[in-house]
This record gives structure tokens, sequence and C-alpha cells, in this order.
């Protein structure tokens, strides 16, 4: 498919996070690069950085568990700051928080494994210097469901090579995404792969 002019492309290496800005009415494509890829999302007002996409004010907004073309990704004050143009996929999650020092340590014993919550505000160090909190991420490409108990199930991403999410800002904004950090549970599909990140001007 053709974009148009192309702003801007981030290649985001497995174990990683990276952050872009984006001007209000440019597009944003998250591309999982090998396929069975998730990539947490966080999203700030480059204007205000007391705002940001949040999920549980989404869930409340849209009423929904479920992200479809269309939907607005709204914030903490109940804005839409970006809207859900395009998605080759139709299965991702924004009730899970980022992983972090703590879910390795105490779930599987570990020390120093790199997570989404350090790769996040890594990325966002020099963008958004008066970070206080990170927000809970959107995570694209995760596929999860809930079973006939309301229990969470997760399971191995659907997404194929190539498949992408296509975000229209309507604020300016900072946006960092880090490439899921889990290789010891299905989110993945069992391993760590790039995600590609491209800024295009606004189109029709």
């Amino acid at each position: 498919m053709d974009w148009g002019h192309k702003i801007q492309e981030v290649v985001i290496p497995p174990y990683e996070g990276r952050s872009v800005q984006i001007k209000r009415g440019e597009h944003l494509i998250i591309v999982d690069v090998d396929g069975k890829q998730v990539g947490d999302f966080v999203a700030f007002n480059a204007n205000d950085f007391g705002e940001w996409v949040s999920p549980v004010h989404m869930r409340a907004s849209l009423s929904s568990l479920h992200l479809r073309v269309g939907d607005a990704l709204y914030s903490n004050r109940r804005r839409a700051l970006m809207r859900l143009v395009r998605d080759t996929v139709g299965v991702h999650d924004f009730f899970f928080p980022a992983c972090d020092y703590w879910r390795y340590k105490i779930d599987f014993g570990l020390e120093n494994h790199p997570n989404c919550h350090d790769n996040l505000v890594s990325a966002l160090k020099e963008a958004v210097p008066t970070l206080d909190i990170l927000p809970d991420p959107i995570n694209w490409f995760m596929n999860n469901s809930l079973n006939g108990n309301g229990d969470y199930v997760i399971r191995e991403p659907v997404s194929k090579p190539g498949d992408y999410v296509e975000l229209e800002a309507l604020e300016d904004l900072v946006v960092a995404v880090s490439t899921c950090s889990q290789d010891m549970a299905p989110v993945n599909g069992g391993k760590v792969t790039p995600l590609r990140l491209e800024v295009f001007e606004s189109h029709a």
C-alpha cells in the first residue's frame, strides 16, 4: 500500500524500545517484521506530558476490551489522541501492564531480564524529561482472551510477517514502543523479534 511521503523509519531491535515524535495529522505504522511479536506502546501529548493514552479510560470510553478500526485511543483526560485507521491483525490487548523487573524476579526468579517497562522509560528519557510514571501500554499484536471461567488465557500472536496497525495522530505526540521481552511464555511465539515504526505525512 502507498502511504505517501515517509518522514521517518525506526527499527526496534529485540529486547529494546524506541520513541518517535509525531505531528497532528501524521500517520504511524507499527510493523511486525517477522510475525508473532508483541509491541508495548505508550503515547504522550507532546505539548502536555500530563496527558497520555490511557487503556483504562479507553476500556470505559469504548465499552470494550477489543480495538476495532475507527476506534479512538483515549487519554487520561478522556480525549481522543489517536485513531486506529487500518489493522491487518485485529487481535490486540489493552488490559495487561508492561512486563517489569518484578515480573521476572517474582514469577521466574530472574534478576536482570530485559523488560518493557525499562525499555520504554529508556526510550522516553530525552523526549519526556518530566516522566514521573509510565502509563500502562497498549500491547499491539498480543493474543489473549477470556475463557469460560472469566480467566485470561494468553496465546501466541496471530500476526504474520509484515502485518501492521496504522494510527492517525489527532494531536502532536511522543510515542514509544518496546519489543515485548517475554521469551518464557507464548506471548511472542517463543522468541523476541524486531518491530518497525514508520511515520508518514497526512494522507487521505
